[in-house]
């Protein structure tokens, strides 16, 4: 099984992470992570590597969506049976992945999101919030599907459904990857996922977010 972490400038937290991860037991399965360094001008690939992690580097910044297909690519390649997914900046915990990936394992779903909502969320702002409420609503009309956190950070997927998402977007991944899926007969599930606050360093999430993420969104409704 594999676990892809995505990182940018995390010097401050992917040795956490990794060692955390490297602590998850699922029986039967061994778990082997990959970190995609985009472009981080700090230690973060330094860091990963120590602590045991298979390496992927981007030369420069392409962007959440480009990191992601990259390391779905490669846990592909390396024959995972199932994929976790979640962001490099502690602010999901990798102490869930046992259960996110569950539905996976047991052959009930192809793709799972990690609520946080459905966890209470608590701890996060309310522009966070509010922000995620308003994409999840978008999301859940056009998909006529009843998600609670479109937005997450923590997702699974099985094989083929990591084989055969298209991530159209290098900034962007989250509402067109599960567009895209639900699109090809996916089965979907939600699991709750604890959730904490951001520590250190920034959010790729601002101003500027929801002039990139709807173009997107409108291109993959145009797709055949």
């Amino acid at each position: 099984m594999a676990v892809v972490v995505p990182a940018k400038d995390e010097e401050a937290t992917i040795g956490e992470l990794l060692e955390r991860i490297s602590r998850v037991q699922i029986p039967g399965y061994m778990l082997r992570t990959f970190v995609v360094d985009d472009g981080s001008a700090d230690r973060t690939a330094e860091i990963a590597r120590t602590r045991g992690a298979t390496v992927i580097p981007h030369p420069a910044n392409q962007g959440l969506g480009a990191a992601l297909r990259t390391g779905l690519r490669a846990a592909v390649e390396a024959g995972a049976d199932a994929v976790a997914y979640l962001d490099a900046d502690l602010e999901y915990h990798p102490e869930d992945i046992p259960r996110l990936v569950e539905p996976v394992l047991a052959g009930r779903a192809d793709y799972v999101l990690g609520s946080r909502f459905l966890n209470g969320a608590r701890g996060m702002k309310l522009h966070r919030r509010l922000g995620n409420h308003a994409f999840t609503t978008l999301l859940r009309a056009l998909a006529r599907c009843p998600i609670s956190d479109g937005q997450t950070g923590m997702r699974a997927f099985s094989k083929e459904a990591a084989s055969r998402a298209e991530i159209i977007h290098d900034y962007n991944y989250a509402q067109i990857l599960t567009l895209d899926l639900l699109r090809k007969g996916f089965r979907l599930e939600e699991v709750p996922v604890q959730y904490s606050t951001r520590r250190y360093g920034l959010s790729f999430v601002n101003w500027c977010y929801p002039l990139k993420v709807l173009p997107a969104i409108w291109r993959e409704l145009r797709t055949p």
